[in-house]
């Protein structure tokens, strides 16, 4: 679950920052095995892929053209559910 002041302070500075529609690009760093969970929260996307040194992490960055602000929230609240991700 996001902490609701991160979520207030992090929607404040999209609404500064952006004028939507925008292109907005999401990062996130996921455990080895949940990599598939990613790939399923962004159907029509080709994330760029790239794997730690080690190989216990796989780092994902999507671009994709978001309508708002409540948009990339509720992208970031759904991977929210997925253990043990990162998002950057």
């Amino acid at each position: 679950m996001i902490d609701q002041n991160w979520l207030d302070s992090f929607k404040e500075k999209l609404e500064n920052h952006y004028a939507w529609p925008s292109l907005y690009t999401f990062k996130f760093i996921v455990p080895k095995g949940k990599e598939e969970e990613v790939r399923r929260m962004f159907p029509m996307h080709n994330p760029s892929e790239r794997l730690s040194k080690n190989g216990n992490y796989t780092s994902f960055t999507i671009q994709m053209m978001m309508p708002s602000t409540e948009a990339v929230i509720e992208v970031y609240q759904n991977a929210s559910a997925i253990d043990g991700i990162i998002a950057l």
